[in-house]
């Protein structure tokens, strides 16, 4: 009989303490990093770079407890808006966007943030959408140090052919502002111009095929972006004027280096993108645990229709004489990899 009423005492001692730590789980309203999750959505993996700022991103996240969900939607903006959608309906905190099109997501980015979710707007700024924050690079200094970079590279008079990105990429506008600028300074006309839709590189090259005579009779190609340059360059190579034509891109893709350090390729601008993707998991989390982002670095811009806080990162020129210190100093790019198809060019 005494050992029933010890089970009996000990069964109710452990009930109330059970039902005294769930008392105190449902009152804390304090979100823990562990009990944090995030949501993920890119425009795709064909470009380079995108892997890298996913690893660098789900990493440290990770690392400070959260739980990240990547999805790509392919260059799809419908499968883009359904990703969010699924976000949205699986109660993630934070939603972080690499966007297709900016002016394509306003109405579900609305409904995210009606939910209490944050949004963040990575690299690619999303218009008239309210985000809570917004984390690139300096996108009109990346089109001025492209500009700078041909502008150096000539002889005057002289003209320049543009090979811009996604028109629907809000950071092909900006780009393009910085280096038209740039032009304008140096009274450089700007003879030949063209969009890659959904950043596809073919199309660039397709407009070299078709255009011989404005791109013989230019001194320097802008590309908007490593990938395009890289389909640009084996047109200019059968028209016998690889290494001769000054071509410039952006991201220090690894193709990319290895072209500047063969002659081909003029320069590149390197994003730090592991600082940017550092940064932006610490924001998701800081913003999911309703911390504001009080920051010297944190300025704003407009979507068209509200001033959101903005975050931007200091790119950096990468030509051969500055691959050594900035790509393989950072660990961005292995020695070996860079040099090689020139090894006898490699450094000691």
């Amino acid at each position: 009989m005494r050992r029933i009423l010890a089970l009996m005492l000990f069964a109710t001692l452990l009930l109330s303490a059970c039902n005294g730590s769930e008392t105190l789980v449902t009152e804390s309203s304090e979100k823990t990093e562990a009990s944090i999750k995030i949501g993920m959505s890119f425009d795709s993996f064909v470009i380079e770079r995108w892997q890298r700022d996913r690893d660098v991103f789900v990493s440290t996240a990770k690392e400070l407890g959260a739980q990240v969900n990547v999805q790509s939607a392919n260059g799809d903006v419908v499968r883009q808006r359904e990703q969010i959608e699924y976000f949205i309906e699986s109660g993630m905190d934070v939603i972080v966007i690499i966007c297709i099109d900016s002016s394509s997501l306003s109405e579900v980015v609305s409904e995210a943030r009606k939910s209490g979710i944050k949004v963040i707007a990575y690299d690619r700024l999303l218009n008239d959408s309210s985000v809570d924050l917004y984390i690139s690079f300096d996108n009109e200094m990346v089109g001025r140090m492209m500009g700078e970079a041909l502008c150096g590279a000539i002889d005057y008079p002289g003209s320049f052919v543009m090979l811009g990105g996604s028109p629907k990429d809000n950071n092909v506008s900006l780009l393009e502002q910085g280096f038209l600028e740039v032009c304008e300074e140096n009274s450089i006309d700007v003879s030949g111009r063209m969009h890659a839709d959904n950043w596809k590189a073919e199309i660039a090259a397709e407009y070299v095929y078709d255009h011989e005579d404005i791109i013989k009779s230019a001194s320097g190609i802008m590309c908007g972006n490593d990938t395009i340059a890289g389909a640009v360059i084996p047109v200019l190579a059968e028209m016998r004027l690889a290494g001769s034509m000054s071509v410039v891109g952006q991201d220090a893709d690894l193709e990319a280096c290895q072209r500047i350090v063969e002659g081909t390729q003029l320069m590149t601008v390197y994003k730090p993108v592991e600082k940017l993707a550092k940064r932006a998991a610490s924001c998701a989390i800081a913003l999911a645990k309703g911390e504001r982002l009080e920051a010297e670095d944190v300025q704003t811009i407009n979507d068209g229709t509200y001033d959101v806080p903005y975050i931007a990162m200091e790119p950096i020129s990468v030509t051969k004489d500055n691959m050594n210190e900035v790509i393989i100093g950072s660990g961005f790019h292995l020695k070996e990899d860079v040099y090689l198809n020139v090894p006898e060019l490699m450094p000691a």
